[in-house]
């Protein structure tokens, strides 16, 4: 009887370990296109995106064909644009990336954070590629 209630103990452990372990790897970076349009400078658009992360979400090393103006909405997220540190920033606070810019952004708070991009890109390009190592 005692060794059933060790069994038990020992498999709850575990699961609570695996539902957290998967948990970890459930968190997300979802994109929501708001605005595409082209604009009166020949060759470019205009694309607006809100992109939501789930906490611990990462959004790895990627470029833009164009300039980025990140502005977050809620949350806290940690940007690191090539070599330079990471900034962090919280909700009301925005950063410029320059085009081609290797870039990441990691949601480093303890709920859901999300940031409105624009970009100003050359048209038809794909908007994100991910980073050469």
């Amino acid at each position: 009887m005692k060794s059933n209630r060790i069994m038990a103990a020992v498999l709850l452990a575990g699961m609570g370990t695996l539902l957290q372990a998967a948990k970890a790897q459930s968190a997300e970076v979802r994109r929501t296109d708001l605005v595409q349009q082209e604009l009166s400078a020949p060759g470019l658009e205009g694309i607006q995106v809100r992109v939501d992360f789930d906490p611990g979400a990462f959004a790895a090393k990627h470029t833009h064909p164009g300039e980025e103006i990140a502005h977050v909405l809620q949350g806290t997220l940690e940007y690191q644009l090539g070599n330079q540190p990471p900034v962090t920033l919280k909700a009301g606070d925005s950063l410029f990336i320059p085009a081609g810019t290797a870039h990441s952004a990691r949601n480093v708070g303890s709920g859901q954070a999300s940031e409105l991009a624009t970009y100003v890109v050359r048209k038809e390009a794909p908007l994100v590629a991910p980073a050469k190592p």
